[in-house]
């Protein structure tokens, strides 16, 4: 049997993205600040120049355009894992749920599509009070979402490991490696067409 659990050692080794949606940036900016000094105090460089940080951010307007960008960063394979942080407020008007709705499809949809862990930090609340609790008040989600981009890095890099070993042992043949990833690529696809993260 193979127990597959990430931990939060050995960080200095991954390289994370942090999308950040400028909209409620009140908010946002605490999220980060959390995000930051979560990952700072678990040996991840920050900050510094381009060559010895290893987080990389990107700023878009708003929420409804972090996953375009999570995809795109995703896609480099630069990445063990994307941090997509943002706050949808409810106002008086539908325009929250569609927000909030299609923010989460489209997060999670990116991390199907690129088997890249993408963390969902976005705050979603119906009174701007609520949200800056959330942000640093009462406790600062942002710690817990860099948190979750530790341990999924890990996770997966550990499977991935796995799989690897696996192959070049023996214990997976080079046609069902096939089949199988063959497989998982149609499944892929086939939620990417019909909506379903």
């Amino acid at each position: 049997m193979t127990l597959f659990e990430g931990t939060f050692a050995h960080s200095d080794t991954f390289r994370f993205a942090i999308v950040i949606g400028r909209f409620n940036d009140m908010i946002t900016n605490k999220l980060l600040e959390g995000c930051q000094d979560c990952l700072k105090r678990h040996g991840v460089e920050v900050s510094g120049d381009s060559q010895a940080t290893q987080v990389d951010y990107a700023w878009v307007p708003g929420c409804f355009e972090l996953p375009l960008v999570a995809r795109q960063l995703a896609l480099s394979n630069r990445y063990d894992a994307i941090i997509c942080l943002g706050a949808v407020i409810r106002g008086q008007t539908p325009h929250f749920d569609y927000v909030a709705s299609e923010v989460s499809k489209g997060i999670a949809a990116v991390g199907f599509q690129t088997g890249v862990p993408v963390i969902f930090g976005v705050i979603t609340a119906d009174t701007m009070q609520q949200a800056l609790e959330r942000a640093g008040i009462k406790s600062n989600h942002g710690w817990g979402y860099g948190m979750n981009a530790l341990e999924m890095a890990s996770l997966m890099r550990q499977i991935k490991g796995s799989a690897s070993n696996n192959f070049a042992n023996g214990a997976i043949s080079p046609a069902a490696h096939h089949t199988l990833s063959a497989s998982m690529h149609s499944t892929v696809e086939a939620s990417a067409e019909s909506g379903t993260p």
